[in-house]
């Protein structure tokens, strides 16, 4: 089954993204489903853009409950075949839907289909040397995996896998999609890149800049927490800790030397490393949360 605009929706996992969010809904075909899933409870946010915009639903959290979970809360309230997961922070070209489109007619079969960042020295795929993946300028060709924040789901394919979960709840932040992207390797479904279809991703501006330093401290603290997690998943704890024995040396490292030359916002930042990894070796929950006021 080919995509079209009207078996397609697009979801959007937002938080204190206003200042953001717009640029990306209107990037969008009017025509296409969009469902906005608001990881707060920022009932003016919601009003705002329901009414603003006809095609648009937005679904309050409550709570910040991260981008997979928010990501599976926008697949369950859609009744369409496909769904393009975006982050806030991205802008389509004119004609990226199209290209898309466009090329699913020519594949036979497919589980993820993305288009690509339109920053070559940044790419937002990697390839698999194993099965011999290469570039290709022109036509879709097969890839490892892609970035989260931009891919297209088969839903009607990949519901039909047995005990297949989409995005896996326990990580709040990071890896998300590379976990995704495995279990459906692990499922011999097949990951493209449409090279003509290009996004712009401005990235690390999901969030209202005047959150900066507090959202670092939790992308520190979650990036070692969800590492380590995602190694002790799929390959064992033993292998988990010897892929991050380096960066755990190295935050180490420089927490004491910002300790000792008193750079305060510098250490915190290794502290979170720290803890992060930690919390995670010991079996806790990715509960850390950056303190925002609103």
């Amino acid at each position: 089954m080919s995509i079209s605009r009207q078996n397609l929706s697009v979801i959007i996992v937002s938080f204190k993204s206003y200042h953001v969010i717009h640029r990306c809904i209107n990037s969008i075909d009017k025509e296409i489903e969009i469902i906005v899933i608001e990881n707060s409870n920022n009932t003016k946010l919601k009003k705002d853009i329901e009414e603003q915009y006809e095609n648009v639903k937005c679904i309050l959290s409550s709570e910040n409950i991260g981008m997979g979970a928010g990501n599976n809360i926008g697949i369950k309230n859609t009744n369409k075949d496909f769904a393009l997961i975006l982050n806030p922070d991205v802008i389509l070209e004119k004609n990226t839907i199209d290209e898309i489109i466009g090329a699913s007619k020519s594949l036979d079969s497919f589980g993820v289909i993305a288009p690509i960042s339109d920053k070559p020295n940044y790419p937002n795929y990697k390839l698999d040397k194993n099965k011999n993946h290469k570039f290709n300028p022109i036509n879709p060709f097969k890839v490892k995996t892609v970035d989260g924040y931009s891919m297209l789901l088969n839903l009607k394919r990949l519901r039909k896998l047995n005990n297949f979960n989409f995005f896996d709840e326990n990580i709040f932040l990071y890896l998300e999609n590379d976990d995704f992207c495995k279990r459906l390797n692990s499922n011999n479904e097949n990951i493209y890149i449409v090279p003509k279809s290009k996004v712009h991703h401005f990235g690390g501006e999901a969030v209202d800049p005047k959150y900066q330093y507090e959202i670092e401290l939790s992308r520190n603290w979650h990036w070692m927490w969800s590492k380590f997690y995602f190694n002790k998943k799929h390959y064992g704890f033993i292998k988990a800790f010897i892929n991050i024995f380096h960066n755990l040396i190295s935050a180490k490292i420089k927490f004491f030397y910002f300790l000792i030359t008193f750079n305060n916002n510098r250490r915190r930042i290794y502290q979170m490393r720290l803890f992060g990894l930690l919390n995670s070796m010991i079996g806790n929950k990715s509960f850390y949360r950056p303190k925002l006021d609103d």
